[in-house]
C-alpha cells in the first residue's frame, strides 16, 4: 500500500492544485505528504536548510487564497526573498549567526501567497548567489539527486534539488547569470528567464539590474501557470516588460507557425564544449527540424566578444559591493573578511575600487551588447538554441575558495556558463529544457532564447519540444 507522499512525489504543481480543488486531497495532507519527503531525502542531498513546517501546516489549515496553486506546497529560495516573520540568510555565516527575522514581504512573495501556496521553508543557495553551484559554507553544499557526487548547479541549486528529487513540484528561483537555467539543466528541469521587468523585484531591489524570478518545474505547464500567476509591474518598477496578449498558460499547445532558428553549439569564445552539451544542441536542433521549424547554424555575433564577460563582472561585482552594504545595514555593523567567502570579499574590494564614471562606463558598455545583441533578432531570427552550458553538471569542490587564488571560483564559472550570462545583459528572456542525458545518466540542458518580451515563442516552442520528448517520466533512482 503507497502512501500519499508517495503518490503525490512526481505529480506537477497543476495536477497538485487539481486534486485540491476537486476535494481529492486537503492542502494540509499535501504539505503533510511533502514535509515527509523532505525529511526522507534531504539527509542525502541538502536542499531544504531553513524549515518553518509548523508555521505552513498552520497556513494550510487555514483559508487559504483561491489562486491557482492552492493548496500546494512551495519552498523560496534563501536569497533576497523576504517572507514576513521568517528569518533568510542570503547563503551567508554572518547573517545565519544572526538570522534576523524578515518584517515583511517581497512583492513576489506576496504573489506567491496570494497564487494559494503553502511555503514550508527555504532552499539553498551559494552566498549572495554568485556561483553556479550551491555549496555554501554556511550551509555546507547541496547534492544532484541524480548523482551525489555531482551538484546541482547554482545559484537556485537547493531549489532545483528539492524538485528534481521529488520533495515538492516547483520551487522559487531566480537568475542573475544562469541561475534557474544552470540548475534547470544540472537537474533534469524546466528553468524560464522572464524577459527583465516581467516581474517586479519590488520593493527592495531594481528591475534595471540583471537578477529577474520565477521558479524551476518539472513541467512547461507549471512554469507558464506560474508566470501567469505572477508577472506584472510592482510599484515604482521603471523597466516593465510588454503585457502578453494572452494567458501564458494559453500557449502550452497553441499552434505555431515555422520559426527561424540560429544554433550555437560551440564556446562563442572558442574554449571548448563538452561533446555531450554540444551533442544536446545538435539532438534538439533536428527535433525542431522535424516539427517544421528552420535551423541553421547562425548567433549574434556580439556573443563572441571577449570583451563582454569584462564587463559583466564589472557589474556583477559591483552588485556583490552593494550586496555586502545592505547586510551591513540589516547587521548594524560593517562586514569584515571573515564574515563572508573569500571570493567574495575579493569581488566587493575590487568594486570599492571602481568609481562613478567607471560604473556608468561599464552600463553604457552594457546597453551597447543589448542592443548589439538583440539586433540579429530583429534582423529577422525568432530564436537561437544553444547548449545551457559548457559542460555536464559539475562534481562537489570544483569551486572551493583557494586562499592562493582568491577568484579560482570565478574563473571556473565563466568556463562553466559560457551560454547564459549574456541574456541577462540583454534582458531577453530564455529558458532551459531537459532535453539530453548523458550515458551516465546525468541530465544536460538546451537553451532557447527569445526576442526581449516574447516570453509567449519560448513557452509555446517549450511545450512543443515537451510534447515531441517527453521527460517526465524521467526520475533520479531515489
Amino acid at each position: 500500500m503507497t502512501s500519499l507522499a508517495d503518490d503525490t512525489q512526481w505529480l506537477d504543481a497543476t495536477e497538485q492544485a487539481r486534486l485540491v480543488r476537486e476535494g481529492q486531497v486537503t492542502p494540509a495532507e499535501l504539505l503533510d505528504a511533502a514535509i515527509d519527503r523532505i525529511e526522507r531525502l534531504d539527509p542525502a542531498i541538502n536542499a531544504v536548510i531553513i524549515r518553518w513546517f509548523d508555521h505552513a501546516r498552520t497556513l494550510a489549515a487555514g483559508p487559504l487564497p483561491d489562486g491557482p496553486f492552492r493548496g500546494v506546497p512551495f519552498l523560496l529560495k534563501d536569497l533576497w526573498a523576504h517572507f514576513d516573520g521568517q528569518p533568510l540568510s542570503n547563503g551567508c555565516q554572518a547573517i545565519k549567526d544572526a538570522l534576523p527575522l524578515s518584517t515583511s514581504d517581497t512583492t513576489l512573495v506576496a504573489r506567491f501567497k496570494a497564487a494559494g501556496f503553502v511555503t514550508a521553508g527555504r532552499t539553498n543557495s551559494p552566498e549572495f548567489g554568485s556561483l553556479p553551484t550551491t555549496e555554501p559554507l554556511a550551509w555546507g553544499p547541496t547534492r544532484n539527486p541524480w548523482n551525489t557526487d555531482h551538484s546541482p548547479g547554482g545559484s537556485s541549486g537547493g531549489s532545483a534539488a528539492a524538485v528534481a528529487s521529488g520533495m515538492v513540484p516547483i520551487a522559487h528561483a531566480s537568475d542573475g547569470g544562469g541561475s534557474i537555467r544552470i540548475p534547470a539543466s544540472a537537474c533534469g528541469l524546466v528553468g524560464l528567464k522572464p524577459s527583465q521587468g516581467r516581474i517586479t523585484l519590488g520593493p527592495y531591489r531594481d528591475e534595471s539590474n540583471l537578477g529577474v524570478e520565477l521558479c524551476v518545474s518539472r513541467s512547461v505547464r507549471d512554469t507558464a501557470a506560474m508566470l501567469d500567476a505572477v508577472h506584472g509591474p510592482g510599484v515604482g518598477d521603471t523597466v516593465i516588460a510588454p503585457a502578453p496578449d494572452r494567458p501564458y498558460l494559453d500557449e502550452v499547445g497553441a499552434p505555431q507557425r515555422s520559426l527561424r532558428i540560429g544554433l550555437l553549439d560551440h564556446h562563442p569564445y572558442g574554449h571548448e564544449v563538452h561533446p555531450e552539451c554540444a551533442q544536446a544542441a545538435r539532438n534538439t536542433a533536428a527535433l525542431l527540424e522535424s516539427l517544421g521549424h528552420h535551423v541553421e547554424p547562425s548567433f549574434p555575433s556580439s556573443l563572441a566578444n571577449p570583451e563582454f564577460g569584462r564587463r559583466f563582472g564589472a557589474l556583477w561585482s559591483t552588485n556583490m559591493g552593494a550586496s555586502f552594504a545592505r547586510v551591513a545595514a540589516q547587521l548594524g555593523r560593517e562586514l569584515q573578511p571573515g564574515d563572508v567567502e573569500l571570493h567574495n570579499w575579493v569581488q566587493a574590494e575590487y568594486a570599492r575600487a571602481v568609481n562613478g564614471v567607471d560604473y556608468a562606463l561599464a552600463l553604457a558598455a552594457n546597453v551597447e551588447f543589448r542592443r548589439a545583441t538583440q539586433q540579429w533578432w530583429a534582423d529577422g531570427w525568432d530564436l537561437l538554441l544553444t547548449p545551457t552550458l559548457a559542460e555536464p553538471p559539475t562534481r562537489i569542490g570544483e569551486f572551493a575558495n583557494d586562499d592562493n587564488a582568491p577568484m579560482a571560483p570565478m574563473v571556473r564559472a565563466a568556463q562553466y556558463v559560457a551560454f547564459t550570462p549574456a541574456f541577462n545583459s540583454s534582458g531577453q528572456p530564455a529558458i532551459s529544457l531537459p532535453m539530453h542525458w548523458t550515458p551516465d545518466g546525468l541530465p544536460v540542458g538546451v537553451q532557447l532564447v527569445a526576442a526581449y518580451g516574447r516570453d509567449d515563442i519560448l513557452i509555446r516552442v517549450a511545450a512543443q519540444l515537451e510534447a515531441a520528448q517527453p521527460w517526465a517520466h524521467r526520475r533520479p533512482q531515489r
